[in-house]
């Protein structure tokens, strides 16, 4: 991997704002409480927060499933799921540079919805994080689908080109 672009401070205040966002708009949707959001232990990082092996080439995120452990406990018991979403910079700025009618709101926007729709789909057992690539295909696909399902209804300023953007992963609207 060559010189890895890093997002810069006015895109991070993005990245946060569409992070609050998707939160709202992901526990909306699939009618959760705060309790229960809560209960799917995740964060969100960016690249300046990874770790090597947390950056890859290709996606503009991925999940990552960690074991959590409560503290001062050693029971196996105390152990529970915990996914980091892992927001891929230099990818996403390249996408934008390529697609100049692409904007970073909207764009991080259904990323993070995708990415979060995974780990709502992993914690209810809907779908097994370690999947055959045949399964993660098909997983994809229906995760992209939800994904396009949940922002359909949306009135954001350049949703429309990112949609179309993603449009072989769900076929024509």
């Amino acid at each position: 991997m060559n010189k890895i672009s890093i997002f810069d401070e006015g895109q991070i205040q993005v990245i946060n704002k569409t992070v609050g966002m998707a939160e709202d708009i992901v526990s909306n949707y699939y009618k959760m409480s705060v309790s229960q959001w809560l209960q799917a232990k995740y964060d969100i990082k960016t690249r300046v927060d990874l770790s090597n092996d947390e950056v890859v080439d290709g996606p503009f995120a991925q999940v990552i499933k960690y074991v959590g452990r409560r503290k001062n406990s050693l029971l196996s018991s105390s152990h529970f799921d915990y996914y980091r979403i892992c927001i891929q910079d230099h990818a996403i700025l390249s996408e934008l540079e390529r697609s100049p009618q692409i904007k970073l709101f909207p764009f991080s926007l259904y990323i993070i919805i995708h990415e979060l729709v995974h780990i709502v789909r992993f914690s209810r057992f809907q779908h097994y994080f370690d999947a055959t690539s045949t399964e993660r295909i098909i997983e994809e696909k229906c995760v992209h689908e939800r994904t396009r399902d949940i922002l359909f209804a949306c009135k954001i300023g350049g949703l429309n080109d990112v949609l179309s953007f993603y449009e072989s992963w769900h076929g024509p609207s």
